[in-house]
């Protein structure tokens, strides 16, 4: 069967900055299907010639030393170009007019990728449905979904009931391009495929886990969308817990796409509620200095550019032990990592010789140099028996070609492919959502927490260290770990 991937908001920066640089990277690599073709579509008046130029632009400069001129020649010639509007089903019409006429009388498979303002996921959805574009009879049908879905539980409810109007849930594809990044899926082979971490990755030996995402840029002209969204929905609904379910689900008893989300549902489902005084003890709040001057910003803004939450999962394999989720804008660098903090020995044998001890850490780096780090407890060379810190590093680029893989090269192949499993199911959309909502409706609420302030360059406020300390527990501030 042939493949047709027809890209919604076509003029976007998500599509010359990520999309086509990363189906372009795929059919150098001859991993695409061998019959496919790329629709692009937006309001924008362009001809055919002129989206694949102004393409082979952006691309080349996203792909830099991979871009091969010959190599674009022969991927453009599958690039095609609708204009139209999401508001007029006449122009679906035509766009269904456009696709016969390009793909082969017996059909083919189409994958719709809404690249939009969210605002219109929903047009688009009943405009597919409306037009018969959405019909399966002749090829498979999928959707890809960018986030945000839903601003809250009621909103994500709404599309999730919309969306379904229109495909099965089988057919539904919403994206987190954290999912595709190497390392995030190395968690699967990490736990799954080794038998010395997953004895280890449970309450008896793990202190506590540390979720990590700092964005060292601030909100810059984003104010009109952050300052209504924040931290929470920015980073936390999506990208963090989605971190955190794969960090603590359970083994599936295959890898496949139902039972690995299957075991990532169980983990919000066993997520312990906050109530009363929990929204205020286990939660931090803060914004950096600057962000009421930043252009579109409020002055009266109370939104959030920094959280931590402390969240518990009550179940057999992690009963009490805490789970420190963090992220914030303007922080002292750009990293997403992930810290498993075992726990000391229950016996330190070498006593005042011990240099600096820390227990056992393993670090799982996703961004920038992805890769692992583990910390042990070796002998100083020419001592008695002096112990310190030594690290075991292992960065993926430094395998085989030494490149990494964009995650939407990753994600998009899987789309195309009908495996759903790096992919969020609507009731985890909605799980998530029911975490965050009440999070957010107590920092709104006259009893929240103060809004703390930091200074640009930092790890946030200087209270959070205070308030980790308090647990007797230190962040893992270093940046990055891996180079």
């Amino acid at each position: 069967m042939t493949h047709t991937i027809v890209i919604f908001g076509a003029s976007g920066d998500l599509t010359s900055r990520k999309l086509i640089p990363a189906l372009y990277s795929l059919y150098s690599k001859k991993r695409l299907p061998p019959d496919f073709r790329v629709v692009g579509v937006s309001r924008s008046p362009y001809e055919h010639a002129q989206w694949r130029d102004s393409l082979q632009e952006s691309t080349m400069r996203f792909t830099e030393s991979a871009f091969d001129p010959d190599v674009w020649a022969e991927f453009s010639q599958r690039v095609y170009y609708h204009s139209g509007d999401i508001g007029q089903l006449a122009d679906f019409q035509t766009l269904s007019e456009l696709l016969t006429s390009i793909e082969p009388a017996s059909g083919a498979d189409r994958v719709y990728y809404l690249s939009t303002m969210p605002q219109l996921y929903e047009a688009a959805i009943e405009q597919l449905g409306a037009s018969g574009l959405a019909d399966d009879t002749h090829g498979k049908r999928r959707v890809i979904i960018e986030k945000p879905f839903g601003t809250d539980l009621k909103t994500a409810r709404v599309l999730n009931d919309r969306v379904h109007r229109v495909f099965r849930e089988d057919q539904i594809y919403r994206i987190d391009h954290y999912l595709g990044k190497e390392t995030v899926q190395n968690l699967f082979a990490m736990r799954f495929g080794n038998s010395i971490f997953e004895p280890l990755w449970n309450r008896n030996y793990i202190d506590h886990v540390q979720i990590t995402v700092a964005e060292e840029v601030a909100i810059g002209s984003r104010a009109g969308y952050y300052d209504q969204a924040g931290i929470m929905r920015d980073m936390f609904q999506n990208h963090i817990l989605q971190l955190l379910m794969l960090t603590a689900m359970e083994p599936p008893p295959r890898f496949d796409a139902a039972m690995v989300r299957d075991e990532k549902v169980k983990v919000l489902h066993s997520v312990r509620p906050m109530t009363g005084g929990d929204f205020a003890s286990q939660t931090v709040r803060g914004r950096y200095r600057g962000y009421l001057q930043e252009a579109g910003v409020p002055a009266d803004s109370q939104t959030e550019t920094f959280a931590i939450l402390k969240l518990y999962i009550d179940n057999w394999r992690w009963k009490n032990v805490p789970f420190y989720l963090r992220s914030g804008k303007a922080m002292s660098c750009r990293s997403s990592q992930i810290v498993i903090q075992f726990k000391s020995p229950p016996h330190l044998l070498f006593g005042t010789k011990v240099r600096d001890f820390d227990a056992n850490r393993l670090v799982i780096q996703i961004q920038p140099a992805e890769g692992l780090q583990l910390q042990i407890q070796s002998k100083v060379p020419d001592t008695e028996m002096k112990t310190r810190t030594s690290t075991l590093d292992f960065r993926f680029a430094n395998v085989d070609s030494g490149v990494m893989p964009d995650g939407y090269q990753r994600l998009l192949l899987d789309a195309l492919n009908g495996d759903a499993s790096l992919f969020a199911r609507s009731d985890e959309v909605e799980l998530s959502w029911g975490i965050v909502d009440p999070i957010l409706a107590a920092w709104r609420s006259p009893a929240a927490p103060k809004l703390l302030d930091y200074e640009a360059g930092l790890w946030g406020p200087t209270e959070a260290v205070d308030w980790m300390r308090k647990q007797r527990r230190e962040w893992f501030d270093v940046c990055p770990i891996i180079r």
